[in-house]
């Protein structure tokens, strides 16, 4: 099963590096990120493989979102499958 992260938020150091910790605390593999800044936005899309994941999609998903509330961003995980349905034409 693979997963999007979305993360938005006032650029700081350490945005990447804290999603990317929480990943591989988790056993889950990072396949491919996309980050920019818009002018002070940081926004980010990280496709995620749940294959080798010690916790399930809800733990995984509650923890980003708990750091998100520390650190003031807003980062959302959703199963691709419901990513791929949302954006059906």
């Amino acid at each position: 099963m693979r997963a999007v992260i979305t993360v938005v938020g006032k650029d700081t150091v350490g945005i990447l590096s804290g999603v990317s910790e929480v990943c591989a605390h988790n056993g889950i593999n990072i396949i491919e990120v996309s980050q920019s800044i818009l002018q002070e936005l940081f926004c980010m899309i990280m496709l995620v493989d749940m294959e080798g994941a010690t916790v399930t999609f809800s733990d995984f998903s509650d923890e980003l979102k708990a750091m998100g509330r520390e650190k003031n961003l807003q980062i959302h995980a959703m199963h691709e499958d419901v990513f791929n349905t949302m954006h059906h034409v």
